[in-house]
């Protein structure tokens, strides 16, 4: 749905796309929007904390395209995404997150976006981000989009740079939270599941990062998120 506003000319319109934010920082959101909103062709038709206000506001605004957030209360952004492309097919997803798009922009593809942007990039890229995808295009940055390219015309299969890159998208999920100090009753509370659900995740996490016991696991993941890559965004 594009919104069309009139402009001093009686005889000219301007064609403004529609954009819905889904980022669990109020701050963030009414940055964006104020980002969008100085644009003559963009224009902020709504916004969410959370998965489940995202849906509900996607389907009563029929946006032009979402810009999602990877990490969400009660669900991650690759599963919202997944989500709305089961349910609207054709809106396009951009994640904008602080995550550390080496280890998230291949997930978030996979899940259905269409592009992935850091939060730190300049207000210009974030712009041209979202131009992008409405387009139809993908957008990704230079560096990640030059390392696909190139494994693609090697024919070479992917292969994990780090241990973490081989934990499914809510093992990573989980493995992020434990990272913050969230206890399994906490973690299961966030993610709407039970606690003999996130155990047994752990349990597979600690399998696949060969990690002898439950202290090993808490302490690699307070590591890694200490290190910034998985920091809450």
């Amino acid at each position: 749905m594009v919104e069309t506003v009139q402009t001093a000319d009686p005889g000219a319109a301007v064609k403004k796309s529609r954009i819905y934010i889904v980022d669990d920082h109020a701050m963030f959101r009414e940055g964006l929007r104020q980002l969008i909103e100085h644009e003559s062709d963009l224009v902020v038709c709504g916004d969410a904390p959370n998965a489940e206000e995202a849906l509900a506001g996607i389907r009563a605004t029929q946006p032009d395209v979402a810009v999602v957030d990877i990490s969400l209360a009660g669900t991650s952004g690759l599963n919202l995404i997944k989500d709305l492309k089961a349910e609207f097919a054709e809106l396009p997803v951009l994640v904008v997150s602080m995550h550390d798009e080496s280890l998230y922009a291949e997930r978030a593809l996979r899940s259905g976006a269409m592009g992935y942007v850091m939060k730190h990039e300049p207000a210009k890229t974030v712009k041209a981000a979202i131009r992008r995808v409405l387009g139809g295009d993908l957008y990704l940055s230079e560096k990640m989009s030059a390392g696909i390219l190139n494994r693609l015309m090697r024919g070479e299969p992917q292969q994990p740079k780090s241990a973490i890159e081989i934990l499914s998208d809510r093992e990573l999920e989980v493995f992020r939270l434990l990272g913050q100090g969230k206890s399994s009753r906490q973690i299961a509370e966030d993610l709407n599941l039970t606690v003999a659900t996130i155990n047994s995740f752990r349990n597979r996490i600690k399998e696949k990062l060969q990690l002898k016991n439950s202290t090993e696991l808490l302490l690699h993941a307070a590591q890694w998120v200490g290190e910034g890559t998985g920091n809450v965004s």
